[in-house]
């Protein structure tokens, strides 16, 4: 026997079907994003956690928490690098070594790799923030993993000792010791979380007393047992590195390079300018055994006395990040370039052979 269903059933069940389909075929707002790869300024719980601020950050002034890379070009720029007396020879050339692209989202183009330093078999140490995770890059291209779950760690630090730490900045903001066990260095500033700051956790430098200098707007220190103390007057800071002989902090700040006198005790005094650089924008570090310091930018490296004497500019490709020595002898210069088109970002480590070679107690 044949079923005969009522038309005005059959109706109302066709247009339930097709509001259903259109309701399916709205656009959705994307998910709030928090969690691992997410630096705290682009986490959702960001606004509780500054909300309960017992010293409230700053206004937002339209700066960034940490400088951008420079504008880049699809065409790599011609280069020619001259000589620079026991630094480097005349005509060498940079080498690429790795490269990765992603997706640049709301974060900045570093998240993809940052804050490289020295391995202990000549290659280099790599922090993927984006990722929370560290690679090796081996002297021989090789890449694997060393590190996991690091919460969106950035720049890495490693002392004299050994003792090697991260940069986390996912929410709540942290220096995290990875090895050669994980704990929690540092992670309050009188009283309040890192964030309450209100810039992002930057660069890191680990001293010989198991303290650790960093970069979050300010230039701070966290001793030993964690209690974290601000040392500069009114410095957008960036790049940092200590003397091989730890006595002498450098950090940069916009275009300058400022140096600090370590005391006994970790303390800092006797801020200056050591140097203004000539093309401005001062970004990452790195030191050699002679106390050189070497200061990425987009024009390149560029290579500082201790006492402040502009020695001249390695050029690069393009604008790079942050530059550490390694490789045999630690006479190989790495650099970090950054390159952003769009919403697609693509980080490149790149190296050059100097005649300069890095300090050798500690890896950058």
């Amino acid at each position: 026997m044949r079923s005969i269903i009522p038309l005005a059933v059959v109706t109302a069940v066709y247009f339930a079907s097709v509001g259903a389909q259109c309701v399916a075929a709205q656009p959705t707002a994307p998910a709030p994003r928090q969690g691992h790869g997410v630096r705290a300024a682009d986490d959702a719980r960001e606004p509780a956690v500054l909300a309960a601020c017992e010293s409230p950050p700053p206004p937002a002034d339209g700066s960034p928490s940490r400088a951008a890379p420079p504008a880049t070009s699809p065409t790599p720029r011609e280069y020619t690098v001259t000589a620079i007396p026991r630094v480097i020879a005349a005509g060498q050339r940079w080498k690429q070594l790795w490269s990765e692209s992603g997706l640049q989202a709301n974060s900045l183009s570093f998240f993809i790799a940052d804050g490289i330093i020295a391995a202990d078999d000549g290659g280099i140490l790599i922090p993927r923030a984006e990722k929370s995770e560290v690679i090796r890059l081996a002297e021989d291209g090789k890449v694997s993993v060393v590190y996991r779950d690091t919460h969106t760690g950035g720049a890495l630090t490693r002392s004299k000792h050994g003792t090697l730490f991260v940069a986390q900045r996912e929410l709540n903001p942290a220096i995290w010791q990875l090895a050669p066990e994980r704990k929690l260095l540092a992670n309050r500033y009188q009283g309040d979380p890192l964030d309450c700051l209100g810039f992002g956790l930057n660069d890191l430098m680990a001293d010989n007393k198991g303290g650790v200098y960093f970069t979050m707007g300010g230039l701070y220190y966290a001793d030993p047992r964690g209690k974290i103390t601000r040392y500069d007057e009114n410095l957008h800071t960036n790049g940092i590195v200590l003397s091989p002989d730890e006595k002498i902090l450098y950090v940069t700040a916009d275009a300058d390079l400022v140096a600090f006198d370590v005391q006994h005790d970790g303390s800092l005094t006797h801020q200056r300018v050591l140097l203004t650089l000539p093309d401005g924008y001062a970004d990452g570090t790195a030191i050699d055994k002679d106390g050189r310091i070497y200061v990425s930018g987009d024009a390149g490296v560029r290579v500082v006395a201790p006492d402040g004497n502009y020695l001249g500019t390695i050029p690069t490709p393009r604008g790079v990040m942050s530059v550490t020595f390694g490789g045999l002898g630690k006479k190989t210069l790495f650099a970090l370039m950054s390159t952003s088109y769009g919403d697609h970002t693509t980080a490149q480590i790149i190296a050059i052979p100097l005649l300069a070679a890095g300090y050798p107690e500690r890896a950058k």
